[in-house]
């Protein structure tokens, strides 16, 4: 089975990432029929998304955007053109946000 993985690292701490991820999972179920399930977690939000011929999940961290995704038979012969659909759609989202909010300092733990 053909995978997609995409990976994006960002400085926008988990609060606003967790919002371009619930903007990306409600894009997905609107354009793309896809059901997706958002869990909130301390550190890390999870986003599944299922749909006939498709499944996966995109991790987010305060730093990280994290997609893995599994096709199925049919849809595997689309593979570049599902991943190319998916990295401009992410890659949109995270384009919005200012470039001054990337620019803070991270505190040292």
């Amino acid at each position: 089975m053909p995978d997609i993985h995409i990976k994006r690292e960002h400085a926008l701490g988990l609060a606003e990432a967790r919002k371009i991820a619930f903007k990306w999972a409600e894009m997905a179920e609107e354009k793309f029929d896809m059901e997706c399930a958002y869990e909130e977690g301390k550190t890390e939000d999870l986003v599944s998304f299922t749909r006939s011929g498709v499944n996966g999940e995109l991790k987010v961290t305060k730093d990280l955007f994290l997609l893995d995704a599994r096709l199925g038979f049919l849809l595997g012969a689309f593979k570049e053109k599902i991943e190319g659909e998916i990295v401009k759609n992410l890659d949109t989202l995270l384009a919005k946000k200012p470039a001054a909010k990337k620019a803070a300092p991270k505190k040292k733990a």
